[in-house]
């Protein structure tokens, strides 16, 4: 996979740890892991699971290739794995190799293994971008910028505010992807959920619980409370939490890309990418990268969901609906997480920009704080019709509010110039600024 097609994973750490070969590491893993755990609760020699672990670790003597191209004849890439594991061991140690277990046991279990490595890199980035965030929060907590409502400017607000959000929304989606990554179930059920041929063998422990403990404990996983072949919560739990962070990310990336249109400047990215046919272009790369991943994961994920709906105890379709989906979202959101931690890094501000912008309305963005004082001085009727007449003289005249408020005798003695100078009204933005830094 060359990586032509999708620019935003290329390269990132997520890429390397969801591929062929680190998925063939993870269903090695399982199958060793299940041959080990089965020896801890005395269902297999010590010595076959000694031989089996050592034989797993080495993945070079499995053909991930030929692997694959023989899964069609099964429908999955376990079959075949465990044909080719069986074979690499001596026959005292193969009869333990996958004894009792599905193919869908070890396959959920290799991508449950697969997704923890995956999130461990994400929530890396994940932290990045929040210092990142929280440093521009602190140090722009008063720079006055036009809040823009319905693409039109509101009132003012101050970047601070509007970077202690974006922080708020990663960490949001930091903790969603926590949970998740603490939930991650190793699966174990057999031919149809029952646990019944590790019964057979006398597996000890209320319904094959000792096993189901072991075999998740030697993963790195949960031990579920049921088999899950057709019970897709953790799935499902893994798509939102995904989805959600390209979305966190997507919401950042489309206010740095309409901050940093040439006609706004007020942000730029530290190092915009180039142009094939115009030199003077500085593209806003990391975020047009992050908001198509924020387009497409929400599909992957409804694709996750659907699968929800998987007859019997093991489905036909469902199961083998969601690999490529979830590695997809995997790869998606990890590749986001990494440039959304570049973009914030590298994130130039431009005060002057935003000081600029904010009196392209000649004070009209301050209307709000206006009508309410006059209203305090005429009344509401009267100081409404006063206020709207005067902004459509100010738009029609080309002159600032301000100046035109000034000619009304019944405004003598109020101060218009600091009325409606828009870094006077800012609410309590650099409050909510600093109680949003309080979240850690």
């Amino acid at each position: 996979m060359s990586g032509l097609f999708s620019p935003g994973s290329t390269a990132a750490p997520v890429t390397g740890a969801t591929s062929d070969q680190a998925f063939l590491e993870a269903l090695l893993a399982v199958e060793s892991a299940l041959v080990r755990a089965r020896a801890a609760v005395g269902m297999a020699p010590p010595d076959a699971a000694a031989t089996v672990t050592e034989v797993t670790a080495d993945v070079g003597r499995f053909d991930v290739q030929d692997i694959a191209a023989r899964a069609r004849e099964g429908g999955n890439p376990v079959i075949p794995l465990v044909a080719a594991l069986r074979s690499a061991v001596p026959v005292e140690a193969a009869d333990h190799v996958h004894r009792g277990a599905t193919s869908q046991d070890v396959l959920d279990s290799a991508l449950m293994l697969l997704s923890a490595r995956a999130l461990d890199l994400t929530l890396t980035d994940l932290a990045r971008t929040e210092r990142a965030l929280a440093r521009l929060a602190s140090a722009h907590r008063d720079t006055v910028m036009p809040g823009r409502t319905l693409t039109q400017h509101a009132v003012p607000t101050t970047f601070g505010l509007k970077a202690a959000g974006w922080r708020s929304l990663v960490l949001d989606a930091r903790d969603r992807l926590i949970d998740v990554r603490a939930s991650l179930p190793a699966q174990l059920g057999g031919a149809a959920g029952t646990l019944a041929s590790f019964r057979t063998e006398g597996a000890y422990g209320r319904g094959g619980e000792a096993l189901t403990s072991a075999f998740a404990s030697e993963l790195g996983l949960c031990a579920p409370v049921l088999p899950w072949h057709t019970l897709r919560t953790p799935v499902a739990d893994l798509a939102s939490a995904l989805a959600l962070t390209a979305g966190v990310h997507g919401k950042m990336a489309a206010d740095v890309l309409t901050l940093s249109r040439t006609e706004i400047a007020e942000l730029s990215e530290g190092e915009g990418g180039g142009s094939s046919a115009m030199p003077h272009k500085a593209n806003p790369v990391r975020s047009t990268l992050i908001a198509a991943a924020a387009r497409r994961a929400p599909g992957l994920a409804a694709t996750l969901h659907a699968s929800l709906v998987a007859e019997d105890e093991r489905p036909a379709g469902a199961w083998h609906a969601e690999w490529e989906p979830l590695r997809d979202l995997l790869r998606l959101t990890g590749g986001t997480a990494r440039d959304g931690a570049e973009l914030a890094e590298g994130l130039r501000v431009h005060p002057d920009a935003m000081r600029e912008n904010l009196g392209l309305t000649g004070g009209s963005i301050t209307s709000e704080r206006v009508a309410g004082e006059l209203a305090r001085v005429l009344g509401s009727p009267a100081a409404k019709e006063l206020l709207t007449d005067a902004a459509n003289r100010a738009r029609a005249e080309g002159r600032t509010l301000a100046s035109v408020l000034a000619e009304e005798p019944a405004l003598r003695d109020v101060d218009i110039t600091a009325l409606t100078d828009p870094t006077h009204y800012t609410g309590y933005a650099g409050e909510l600024t600093d109680r949003a830094l309080e979240r850690r």
